[in-house]
């Protein structure tokens, strides 16, 4: 059989040793094919990381505690308890004995019906392995399942009478048997064996128990759903005596005493657990909507949050609030921002978490440093609308910070703070995921019931709830802070999706839909692809759709004789920028309404405009005539703006005429600034010149900032940007998912370093040692004289054959390899290598030893 046959018959089942049971993980992982060993790589990525050399390697790895603790962590309920019903069954164990354990005496079709799903999870993922007729859980598993004192099982089970009675003494064993009516024996293994044959046969255990006074069964009945351990005195109650001298209660510590494993699946019926899970809850559907209806409400919260993410970054243009010396925003200052945005101190927090999850805003890395928009954000603000929504969708779904978590604590009672550090979470972005996708499980419209949809997540993940933080109990969504981390998560997504717009009363959207890459029609298969089309790709569907639902920007407003101007839909970007500055924002909703005043007026001509320009700039963009009190109100404002000039001596006031400068030494509300005249038209001030341009501003003058050379100096709202900025990194859960590509070559390089470290290989003679045999071990690497090494590549070459190699790299790291060598030349040897499964050159100087192949792998 040549090499390429040997390598095409490790990868089927069923091949000369088929029909052998694997006596090994690594066996039975060998006679898997490539699809059950790409399936154990997608569910266990960790396996991957690095790639194992070969299938042994792979097997000693999905045993280690760490990947095993990974693995149990993603398993449902109904699966984790198949897994503890093999923990405390015989190892080996049949398949009936499982089921018998699960289904109890009595059987229940709906285990029946869902343990072969059960059993095979368990053996894609390498927890199980074995025929039917000898299921073996991995010991690390098993030790980690199985029950003990320090550790009880989930079963409520205790130990085995084996167990139980490995310390006591003979006499006491042959007292116990001879109490519960058993003939003795000779020696305690078979003592310990006849009495474990008693608790496992239903009938004379039964008769047994017909004997047992009242009392002593309410004591079994006490302890056979677990804890199965209980204190006992120096001199117990009859009932308690009665039991022990039975063994049904045997002695754990001179104060403890435990029940059984065996008299225990007696009491209960032959039942592991209480209430075997084998269905998952039902999602129930707590409203339903006409699909039109969710997708409008979700359009206008999309719109909202589009509003209230720019409205947040534009009030820190010129720059936000200060950085903590430890990372994060002060508690003053998430409440001040809060009122500003006329919001809740939890939901300021979501928006502040969203725009920095989405690169929009930083710490700008000044001394004093501070937090600002990056220029991130102004490229955000030239995208449409249904762009810039898509953009903090992906980022909310893929991002691992979790704003709920602010306000409350981490484990060493720090008070986590808004864009500070330790609010990563790795589950986060899985747990949001889930949460949409089962969602999609239920028609167009219907929204989940959110209990139902917890429900279900708890039994997807049992394991999975050590939270990193105490909850606040404010938190946004969060129903207290007793919750684990991953229903405390998924509160959250509820919350947090309905204000993104993900969600419109309660549904899923129909652009949500296409970012999670669903069916826009009918309800979505489960579970959901992870690998589907590029989340890029599917942000672009998701824009698409929402485009038609979001309000058409307008270019125009309606000025009104109250000063104020009524905004009838979203502003078209050069519009919204330059009213922004002319008018305050009086309140927002349907159709926004603007409020001029002195202040705003003042702020646009600081901003370089003149009187002229915003008339024009009114009369071109108002569908009204602009009413005369607000053209006398901008006419008065810049008649008098830049009559007083303020520059830098520390301070100093400067106008041409001196009477006013004489009324502002005359006003008291002048006197914090200590102005003296310095000449007619100039005033010195003993304090730094914005403050004296606040301070004459709050006494009703226009002055304006002056630079070295006499000339206005002009502000603009839009001046403070950090440095380049890239979005921070999500801190994932564990390694990431593999793709189809890296899946497909890891099996090949599994399987060829595999054949690599399995082929037989001939013998080379050796000095032989004390018993007349080789001195190299088999499975060294082999150790040639380089003239050797030289000669078996080159017959080897001329034969066409493969030969089997140790290689030490560049780095020193030694590996076995299988190549056919095609040229031997200038001290080089260029061959097939089957354990890369390409064409490669290696240094003859490199290669420690060669060895031909055995005759029947030639």
């Amino acid at each position: 059989m040549g090499i390429g046959e040997l390598d095409r018959e490790a990868h089927v089942p069923g091949g000369n040793d088929a029909a052998a049971a694997p006596r090994t993980l690594a066996e039975a992982l060998r006679a898997r094919g490539d699809e059950g060993l790409a399936a154990l790589l997608r569910a266990r990525p960790d396996l991957l990381s690095p790639v194992p050399n070969d299938l042994t390697q792979l097997a000693t790895r999905a045993g280690t505690r760490g990947s095993v603790v990974r693995a149990l962590e993603r398993l449902d309920r109904f699966t984790l308890q198949a897994a503890e019903a093999l923990a405390v069954a015989p190892d080996p164990a049949p398949y009936d004995v499982l089921l018998a354990l699960l289904s109890g005496d009595d059987g229940d079709p709906a285990v029946e019906k869902a343990l072969p799903r059960a059993v095979r999870v368990l053996r894609d993922q390498a927890l199980v392995w074995g025929e039917d007729d000898r299921l073996r859980l991995v010991r690390t598993a098993r030790e980690l399942l199985a029950p003990s004192a320090q550790h009880p099982s989930p079963t409520g089970l205790g130990p085995t009478v084996s167990e139980a009675t490995a310390g006591m003494s003979p006499g006491r064993i042959q007292e116990i048997i001879a109490a519960a009516g058993l003939p003795a024996t000779h020696d305690p293994v078979s003592a310990v064996a006849a009495l474990t044959g008693l608790f496992t046969d239903r009938d004379r255990m039964g008769a047994l128990l017909d004997t047992a006074p009242p009392e002593a069964l309410a004591v079994l009945d006490r302890l056979v759903w677990g804890p199965p351990y209980g204190e006992v005195t120096a001199n117990p109650a009859p009932p308690v005596r009665w039991l022990r001298d039975r063994g049904l209660l045997l002695p754990a510590s001179p104060r403890t005493v435990v029940l059984p494993r065996e008299a225990a699946l007696h009491l209960r019926g032959g039942r592991a657990h209480r209430a075997p899970e084998p269905d998952a809850p039902e999602l129930t559907v707590l409203r339903e909507y006409r699909p039109q209806v969710v997708d409008n409400a979700a359009a206008g919260q999309a719109y909202a949050a589009l509003s209230t993410v720019e409205e947040l970054l534009k009030s820190w243009d010129q720059g936000g609030p200060a950085v903590l010396r430890a990372g994060g925003m002060s508690v003053r200052d998430l409440k001040r921002t809060a009122v500003a945005l006329d919001v809740s101190e939890p939901v300021a927090a979501f928006w502040m978490e969203l725009g920095y999850a989405a690169g929009l805003l930083a710490p700008d890395g000044e001394a004093d440093e501070r937090y600002a928009p990056t220029p991130a954000y102004d490229d955000w603000l030239d995208l449409p609308p249904a762009e810039r929504w898509a953009r903090l969708a992906t980022a909310w779904l893929m991002g691992t910070r979790t704003a709920g978590l602010v306000g409350g604590q981490d484990a060493k009672g720090r008070t986590l703070s808004a864009l500070g550090p330790d609010l990563d979470r790795g589950a986060a972005p899985e747990v949001r995921r889930r949460v949409l996708t089962l969602q999609a499980t239920l028609p167009p419209g219907a929204a989940a019931d959110p209990e139902a949809l917890l429900t279900r997540l708890r039994w997807e993940r049992p394991l999975r709830g050590a939270a990193g933080a105490t909850a606040p109990s404010n938190a946004t969504g969060s129903t207290g802070s007793t919750g684990d981390l991953r229903s405390r998560i998924a509160h959250w997504t509820l919350t947090e999706a309905e204000m993104l717009g993900i969600t419109g009363r309660g549904a899923l959207a129909s652009p949500a839909r296409a970012l999670l890459n669903l069916p826009l029609a009918e309800a979505a298969p489960e579970p959901v692809a992870e690998h589907g089309v590029e989340l890029s790709v599917a942000a672009a569907r998701a824009a698409t759709l929402l485009a038609p639902l979001l309000p058409e920007a307008v270019d125009h407003v309606l000025l009104q004789a109250d000063l104020t101007a009524v905004a009838p839909g979203p502003l078209r970007r050069p519009l919204a920028d330059t009213l922004s500055v002319l008018a305050d924002v009086e309140s927002k909703g349907g159709a926004t309404v603007y409020r001029f005043t002195p202040g705003s007026v003042r702020r646009a001509l600081d901003a370089g405009r003149g009187a002229s320009d915003l008339h024009d700039f009114l009369t071109a963009h108002s569908r009204t005539p602009v009413p005369q009190p607000l053209s006398y109100l901008i006419d008065d404002v810049a008649r008098r703006h830049g009559h007083l000039r303020i520059g830098a001596a520390s301070a100093y006031v400067r106008c041409d005429d001196d009477t006013v400068l004489g009324e502002i030494l005359a006003d008291k509300r002048s006197a914090s600034l200590r102005l003296r005249r310095l000449a007619p038209t100039v005033l010195a001030a003993q304090t730094d010149p914005a403050a004296l341009l606040d301070g004459l501003r709050s006494m009703g003058y226009a002055p304006a900032a002056e630079s070295a050379a006499g000339d206005v100096l002009i502000t603009r709202a839009d001046a403070y940007r950090t440095g380049a900025r890239t979005a921070p990194v999500p801190v994932p859960d564990g390694p990431p998912s593999p793709d189809a590509t890296l899946l497909g070559a890891a099996v090949r390089a599994i399987r060829a370093g595999d054949l690599a470290a399995t082929a037989v290989r001939k013998e080379r003679p050796g000095a032989p040692g004390p018993a007349g045999t080789p001195t190299r071990a088999p499975g060294e690497l082999p150790r040639t004289s380089p003239a050797e090494t030289l000669a078996t590549v080159q017959a080897a070459a001329l034969t066409g054959t493969a030969v089997w190699i140790g290689y030490v790299n560049a780095e020193g790291a030694a590996s076995q390899r299988v190549i056919a060598p095609v040229r031997v030349e200038g001290g080089f040897v260029t061959g097939y290598d089957h354990t890369a499964d390409e064409v490669r050159t290696y240094p003859l100087h490199r290669i420690t030893g060669v060895a031909e192949l055995a005759e029947d792998q030639v």
